[in-house]
């Protein structure tokens, strides 16, 4: 008898890859109907109908329990109501899509944003995560770079949009997430993000590639002057995001 035969077909070593194919199986079967919690089941771009929520890969619901004792149910099937500002540019599947009225508030395309919940993020300790200096007293300016709090505020055009009043930070992760701008012409500050902003400390300017000077005065603004909701953070990066393609007529031709 050979060594390690259970039978004179199946040895210990075709048993041991056989279990892991099946192994394997059920762990893509399962990963696979893990990664359809958000945003299952699919919808027909041609014809708008959506797929079958009971398919096989599509999971039971399951009970998320969130830090402050909310629970969260997925996938909850939650459908986006919010009308399609925009049209296609053909009629294929696929097509791109053209925004209709504002393309910086319309929503698609690079503006496009998420709807998450319109409350703050939280510490581990319960404050706000994101927070200005003025509130967050224990935090300032690295002295080894310039403050940028009194710089002016330059679009893709070098027009001025306004001026920095204070820069908005992470508690969590102790850096800097927003610059609040003042509008040059009075009105309720906003906030920029940082990655859409190069500080110039020589010249003690901001310079924003992403939109226009007179454009700056269209970003969504917070309800709250000291607070901004997760939603908020959404509209805000969403805004100079469709600049970066929408902010001139140029921008959203071709090269050649």
């Amino acid at each position: 008898m050979i060594r390690g035969a259970i039978t004179q077909h199946i040895d210990v070593a075709q048993a041991v890859l056989y279990a892991f194919f099946l192994f394997f199986a059920g762990l893509i079967i399962y990963l696979r109907g893990e990664d359809r919690r958000e945003g299952y089941p699919l919808e027909c771009e041609a014809t708008g109908k959506k797929g079958d929520r009971n398919s096989l890969f599509i999971p039971k619901p399951k009970i998320f329990r969130r830090a402050d004792g909310r629970t969260i149910l997925a996938p909850a099937f939650d459908e986006d109501t919010r009308p399609i500002n925009a049209v296609k540019a053909a009629p294929f599947p696929g097509a791109p899509l053209e925004p209709t009225g504002d393309p910086l508030l319309a929503g698609v395309g690079p503006g496009a944003y998420a709807l998450r919940s319109d409350e703050t993020e939280k510490t581990h300790d319960g404050r706000d995560l994101l927070a200005p200096l003025r509130v967050a007293t224990n935090f300032a300016v690295a002295s080894e770079g310039p403050n940028p709090i009194g710089f002016a505020v330059l679009g893709a055009d070098k027009i001025r949009g306004g001026v920095v009043t204070d820069v908005w930070v992470d508690r969590s992760e102790s850096l800097l997430r927003y610059y609040e701008v003042s509008p040059k012409d009075g009105g309720a500050p906003f906030l920029l993000p940082a990655n859409f902003a190069n500080v110039d400390g020589r010249s003690e300017v901001v310079r924003v590639e992403a939109v226009l000077g007179e454009q700056f005065a269209k970003t969504p603004k917070t309800r709250h002057p000291d607070k901004v909701t997760l939603l908020e953070e959404e509209k805000i990066t969403a805004f100079y995001g469709a600049g970066t393609l929408y902010a001139t007529a140029q921008r959203a031709e071709p090269l050649i």
